[in-house]
């Protein structure tokens, strides 16, 4: 980050300023007429084109003060452009505009120009180095890590006690299932990324193996989700290690784009195979899974099974079957917790540690790359088989629709933001990544909006993650360092867990 006065500012270079922001104004008229201002809309005489052009110039403009006011920003008036943007965010909620997008984009765009610029008053106000932030950002996570031995108990009797609050009415069971769902697929991929240092960007090809799995063997041989449960990881397992053995001796963004590939192959093959997986149509009717192969949560029980509520003398509710799967969730999600930092402390998981810092030092060491490799790939594929195999019941429906790249740049950004190898992060960060969405839900079109800003704040106030502590598995001569960390630590602390894990191979 470029260093500011904000004491004794220079000269602002107005024409070199305007120029650059104009050059950025141009871009995004470019790129939003063809994408914002035109859209088909069906009419009672055919497909028509709908302009939207007011909506092309609050971007444009939007585009065009927000590069004003960061080369103001870098220009050392700061403070004068926190002021404006804060007088124009206020603006926006209380003057009505034309239309309620321009409120919005006011609101949202002076919301985030004035975010950077008071981290940018504050910064430069510090005399605090990069470096020395970068320390105390990688203590807080440290402490939150020492702390989580307190809170992870916390937040799982809180997890198993939420169904039974009164409170917990059908769509908060809804969004509980959803954040658990996707806290599970954080920790998968979190094997993959946070602790043997790989950038997949096809993690969602796994969670489609196993949602399909379940579908076509629960529709075509009649078993049921406790049978196809384990199938379904297999399965992914099997398409871990056919993604791994290509792979091998790539790294860096190569390797990004072959795993980005192969999630785009597993959603063409689910599109175009129509007479196997139903193409765009999808599978219909997946059946929905039992209480433990004991009884059903129909109204009425059946000859050989009776029903959930017949069974325990309830009086029938649908909501049963939610809490029923908001629990499994739950299990299963915390099965990946446990299974995650018990192989962590094992010789495979400190070799994905020493592989996720230096490959090459990784290989003189002894270590089989070949083996790491495939045995993270493996292992994360057949936690998001898991989760894709729930997916499917819970839905009663699945569809290539499901699986897109998106999916996994969800997944990704979770992992990224809670902090590459944080289990708690990843917790932390899938409450603002997919509760915040769901929070502005009610503003439809907008709330993507909501979920930028937020990527955004995130993004300015923690670039690391926001517990980006590594917490060495394995500790030289059995302690910790009096520092708390950092990043030169983390990596010795690192070179030491190599060490330990080729030994133990």
């Amino acid at each position: 980050m470029t260093a500011i006065s904000l004491s004794s500012p220079r000269a602002v270079a107005w024409p070199a300023i305007l120029r650059e922001a104009g050059m950025a104004a141009a871009v995004a008229v470019l790129l939003t007429l063809p994408l914002v201002g035109f859209r088909t809309v069906d009419r009672p005489v055919g497909l028509g084109i709908e302009t939207r052009f007011d909506e092309v110039i609050a971007a444009v403009a939007l585009v065009f003060f927000g590069r004003l006011g960061l080369c103001l920003i870098r220009e050392g008036q700061a403070l004068a452009v926190l002021v404006l943007s804060i007088a124009a965010a206020v603006a926006g909620l209380l003057i009505d505009l034309p239309t309620p997008m321009l409120n919005v984009i006011l609101v949202l765009g002076g919301a985030i120009i004035a975010i950077r610029a008071g981290i940018s008053v504050g910064t430069h106000r510090s005399k605090l180095t990069q470096a020395e932030r970068d320390r105390r950002m990688d203590r807080f996570g440290a402490k939150v890590q020492d702390a989580s031995r307190f809170l992870g108990p916390i937040g799982i009797a809180l997890a198993v006690a939420f169904p039974l609050l009164p409170i917990a009415d059908r769509q908060l069971l809804d969004i509980g299932i959803l954040l658990l769902t996707y806290v599970m697929l954080g920790w998968g991929l979190n094997i993959v990324v946070g602790l043997a240092g790989l950038l997949d960007l096809g993690y969602v090809a796994f969670y489609a193996i196993g949602a399909y799995s379940y579908a076509l063997l629960a529709t075509y041989f009649g078993l049921s989700f406790w049978a196809c449960l384990p199938l379904a990881g297999i399965l992914a397992v099997i398409g871990g290690v056919m993604l791994g053995f290509p792979v091998l001796r790539l790294r860096g963004d190569y390797f990004a784009i072959v795993t980005l590939g192969f999630g785009e192959i597993i959603r063409i093959i689910l599109v175009n195979w129509y007479q196997f997986t139903g193409g765009p149509n999808g599978i219909t009717g997946i059946p929905r899974p039992s209480f433990f192969g004991i009884a059903d949560f129909t109204r009425t029980g059946t000859e050989t099974m009776p029903s959930f509520a017949e069974m325990f003398g309830l009086e029938f509710s649908s909501v049963h079957r939610i809490i029923f799967l908001y629990y499994l969730i739950l299990v299963l999600a915390l099965m990946v917790n446990l299974f995650t930092l018990r192989i962590r402390k094992l010789p495979l998981g400190r070799a994905w540690e020493a592989l996720r810092e230096d490959d090459i030092a990784c290989t003189s060491l002894g270590i089989n790359r070949t083996n790491v490799k495939l045995a993270a790939f493996a292992i994360a594929g057949m936690f998001g088989g898991f989760a894709g195999s729930f997916f499917a019941t819970r839905q009663g429906f699945v569809s290539p629709e499901s699986f897109t790249f998106i999916e996994s740049a969800i997944i990704l950004a979770i992992v990224v933001l809670g902090g590459m190898g944080s289990q708690m992060g990843v917790v932390l960060a899938t409450f603002l990544v997919i509760g915040l969405p769901e929070m502005f839900r009610e503003l439809a079109d907008y709330r993507m909006l909501a979920f930028g800003l937020g990527m955004v704040v995130i993004m300015l106030w923690r670039p690391r993650g926001l517990l980006a502590h590594r917490d060495p598995t394995v500790l030289l001569h059995g302690r910790k360092g009096s520092g708390g960390g950092g990043p030169a630590a983390g990596t010795a602390a690192a070179g030491g867990q190599g060490i330990a894990g080729g030994r133990a191979k």
